[in-house]
């Protein structure tokens, strides 16, 4: 055996392989030797891979950056119809004079896959749009709802407010005229009374069975009383001297025509 042959059988060989059998515990060092392995191999595949596509990139665009030549069986034929290099397309050179850009397909989709991805986010932007808009119209429609509830609370709050002062001027303008009793119960404001009238006015209400007026529907009969019994108007705060008088200088019968 020659001297620089290694000996397969020697003990000094056997020592330097490492014993990967499993069950059998490896050192430290010969673990950490196969993850670098590992790690290498992987590393050399992804930069064959990298280099694979730069060389493919490099090679497109130096094809795309040079003209065809007068070789180029395409260009032969066109010259001999008479074009010349740098000239346009067509009869007059009017036409085209750069190539049609390519357009490279680097992912995996599959045709009609972009134009797929387009509609869905046109479908997904004009959604959101649907929703925006149903909110707003929601949101105008809790403010508005909100708005009347105030209105028609205010206008409620006013409506007793001037049920009251009718109450008082009536009152005021009939005993002036020496009347003791209201016209009814509810044209003069309302007293304190014994335990006695209050349960005779209650058996009264429940044999009459009279539907109750509203706020409003009082206001509207007490000030009309006013108007035509004392020539009286609530909102002028006036006493006029006939009905003529009230006529030709109040604005109206209700608070919206002294509002105007």
């Amino acid at each position: 055996m020659a001297d620089d042959e290694d000996d397969y059988m020697s003990e000094a060989f056997l020592n330097q392989i490492v014993d990967v059998r499993p069950g059998v515990p490896m050192v430290k060092r010969a673990k950490e030797a196969l993850r670098r392995e590992a790690l290498h191999k992987e590393k050399n595949i992804q930069n064959v891979r990298k280099s694979y596509k730069e060389q493919e990139q490099n090679r497109r665009d130096a094809a795309l950056g040079t003209s065809i030549s007068c070789e180029n069986k395409g260009f032969t034929l066109l010259s001999k119809m008479g074009y010349k290099a740098g000239q346009g397309l067509g009869k007059e050179g009017a036409g085209r004079v750069e190539p049609i850009p390519l357009s490279i397909k680097t992912d995996r989709g599959g045709i009609g896959m972009m134009e797929l991805k387009k509609r869905k986010a046109e479908e997904k932007l004009e959604n959101y749009r649907k929703k925006e808009k149903m909110k707003h119209q929601i949101e105008n429609k809790s403010f508005e709802d909100f708005r009347e509830r105030m209105r028609t609370e205010k206008d409620k709050h006013q409506t007793e407010q001037d049920l009251r002062k009718s109450q008082r001027a009536c009152e005021q303008l009939d005993t002036q005229k020496g009347m003791i009793i209201p016209r009814d119960s509810w044209y003069w404001p309302e007293v304190n009374k014994d335990e006695d009238e209050r349960s005779d006015e209650s058996d009264n209400e429940g044999s009459n069975e009279k539907e109750e007026l509203t706020p409003l529907d009082k206001l509207q009969f007490i000030t009309s009383y006013l108007r035509s019994v004392h020539f009286y108007c609530l909102w002028c705060g006036t006493t006029y001297s006939d009905e003529e008088d009230l006529k030709l200088n109040c604005p109206g019968d209700t608070a919206a025509d002294h509002n105007d």
